[in-house]
């Protein structure tokens, strides 16, 4: 299949500039861009990650990340109903560092070659006057009142220069990369549709050259809400900010209305793969395969596969796995959502099993937490407990115990 074949079949192409001219494309780089507005990529940067993957893979062009230390410090108005935040200089530095280093790590896991360049290189010695010279000029009110992300906001709350100015920023990138990188393509985020074009109109106007644009859909739920936003905030790259257990079960939790779309746009998995995982979910949802297969690919792609398993093993820890070779803190993020008591090392150590059953509430009196232990159905650290007169004391120099009452009913007891 031609590139743009391979991108529709997987539901990654919303739209695009010249379907032939893009398939014709060789021996020249693209590029897409990533704003540093925040201090780590999330999930929804994952798709125009992996679809620069599918374009690099299928075409054989050359991929250029651009990280946007100008245009961050501006503020993109497409899909947004209010401005951003401002960002200071050695923030933008900041952000930049570390999502590049992020998508690096992805692209080595890849096998892939990317080459990163920061439009600030190029802006920051431009002059008000040559900007405004060389670049508005070629942009009519008309044509820039017209586009989507301007006419959204002004309809909305409204829209500054500063913000109104983005397009003409984004457009010179375009311009600077084909003069000096050979850049003939833009991807993007479907709502960077407008952005991208005014680029090509750029080239058009001051060059006399041509290049095309593609875009890909957003990261979203049937509802169109996008995905990796969460009650408890945002799903992160970062493992500081979204560990790889918080991760990796985000995935696992995927609906089954959304699951096969995202292993077409997030993984390299081929069709074949794909469609017996849509066979598995249509035939037996409740084994959960697809799901499995797309927390595995991307938790290993993200974080390392050393990571990986240790997010499965915290998985399996849930459904009464060993704990062996999970640390402290792994066992902590793993029973973060379960109730949790401290008690007292003193107080511990003084306690038997049946006592500890009570003071946490998972058995309301002695003789239930003896029956429940009678029954098989009480565990200490996921083993079963056999002997309803253990006591405590030998376990009093431990940090953490956790205990399950059956097999859902958790309760977390922390020394101090």
């Amino acid at each position: 299949m031609s590139l743009t074949e391979t991108l529709r079949s997987r539901g990654l192409m919303v739209e695009a500039s010249d379907l032939e001219g893009i398939d014709m494309l060789s021996g020249c780089s693209f590029y897409c861009g990533f704003d540093p507005t925040a201090a780590s990529l999330q999930v929804g940067n994952l798709v125009p990650l992996m679809a620069m993957a599918h374009v690099a893979k299928c075409s054989g062009l050359t991929p250029l990340a651009l990280f946007g230390g100008a245009t961050g410090a501006i503020g993109d108005p497409s899909g947004k109903g209010s401005e951003r935040k401002l960002l200071d200089r050695l923030a933008i530095d900041e952000n930049v560092a570390k999502q590049r280093a992020q998508f690096g790590a992805i692209y080595e896991r890849l096998g892939l070659q990317v080459e990163f360049v920061n439009n600030y290189d190029w802006t920051q010695s431009l002059s008000t006057l040559e900007f405004l010279r060389d670049v508005g000029k070629h942009f009519p009110m008309t044509y820039m009142l017209s586009k989507d992300s301007v006419k959204a906001r002004l309809h909305d709350e409204g829209i500054s220069f500063t913000e109104f100015s983005y397009m003409l920023l984004q457009a010179y990138d375009f311009y600077y990369l084909y003069q000096n990188k050979n850049c003939r393509l833009q991807v993007g985020g479907s709502e960077q549709w407008g952005n991208i074009t005014a680029g090509l109109e750029l080239i058009r106007r001051k060059a006399a050259g041509e290049a095309y644009a593609l875009t890909f859909p957003l990261l979203t739920d049937a509802q169109g809400k996008k995905l990796g936003k969460t009650e408890s905030g945002t799903i992160w790259i970062d493992p500081g900010m979204t560990s790889p257990y918080r991760f990796h079960q985000y995935w696992m939790n995927i609906g089954d209305s959304e699951v096969i779309k995202c292993l077409n746009f997030l993984t390299l998995h081929e069709a074949k793969q794909i469609e017996e995982l849509q066979l598995s979910l249509e035939h037996a949802p409740e084994k959960r395969e697809a799901q499995r297969v797309l927390a595995d690919t991307l938790c290993a792609l993200v974080h390392g596969e050393s990571a990986s398993a240790a997010a499965k093993r915290g998985a399996q820890v849930l459904f009464g796995g060993s704990f062996e070779g999970l640390s402290q803190s792994e066992l902590l993020e793993i029973f973060k959502d379960v109730p949790s008591s401290n008690i007292a090392t003193d107080k511990l150590g003084a306690l038997s099993i049946v006592d500890l059953f009570v003071e946490t509430g998972l058995s309301k009196s002695k003789s239930e937490a003896r029956r429940l232990i009678t029954s098989g159905g009480a565990y200490l650290n996921n083993e079963r407990v056999a002997d309803a007169e253990l006591k405590l004391s030998s376990f009093s120099a431990h940090n953490l115990l956790v205990l399950r009452s059956g097999k859902k009913s958790y309760h977390l007891v922390k020394r101090g």
